[in-house]
């Protein structure tokens, strides 16, 4: 081997232990389309109430649970329905103002002041029903976020938001507003598949 190659060589393993160890660069700010998320977020502000049906998945701890999901909201109630598989109901919870109530397939009811503390209660995993609502629209809930970003059409991405990575896998145009159609979301102990087959959304 002649001396050029082993400097060639010798410059090549440098270059890429340079590259290994520089940081990685963060991602250009877009300011059209920081401006069309923005547009974006006020499109959907509109929505006041919205019906969702489509299908989730859990996985919590060993614990997991698959099946179809049907959510009526507005901005003073929300009303869950959860379906096994085969279409049996498996809990129905019942979210107002002042409490939220869980019912069981064999009629039990329990009730909490908040819906979290609840399903991890009865169902095993913590259902983010705080947050849903906003993050299922495709928006940030009304609290710090830690970090979020979309593509070019303004639409959201990824979030960091009350202790959850939320990642949008695709929309969907429904009635002129463009909505989650697959959201997955995540903490440290519970992995969250929300697939919207439909979408029903009322304005103001």
């Amino acid at each position: 081997m002649n001396f050029t190659r082993i400097y060639a060589l010798l410059g090549l393993v440098a270059l890429l232990q340079a590259c290994a160890s520089a940081p990685i660069s963060q991602p250009v700010v877009n300011v059209s389309a920081n401006v069309l998320y923005q547009q974006h977020l006020q499109h959907i502000g509109e929505i006041q109430q919205f019906t969702i049906k489509g299908r989730i998945g859990v996985q919590a701890e060993g614990k997991g649970f698959s099946g179809a999901i049907t959510w009526q909201h507005d901005n003073l109630t929300d009303d869950i329905s959860l379906f096994s598989p085969l279409g049996g109901q498996v809990a129905s919870i019942k979210k107002t103002s002042g409490e939220v109530t869980l019912e069981d397939a064999k009629g039990n009811r329990i009730s909490a002041m908040d819906a979290e503390s609840l399903t991890q209660t009865t169902l095993g995993w913590r259902l983010p029903l705080t947050g849903l609502a906003d993050w299922s629209l495709g928006r940030p809930a009304n609290s710090p976020i830690q970090s979020s970003a979309w593509d070019e059409q303004g639409h959201l991405l990824t979030l960091k938001q009350d202790g959850w990575a939320i990642e949008y896998q695709n929309y969907a145009e429904q009635n002129g507003y463009f909505l989650p159609s697959k959201i997955l979301l995540k903490n440290e102990k519970v992995t969250l598949k929300l697939l919207v087959e439909k979408w029903e959304a009322v304005k103001n």
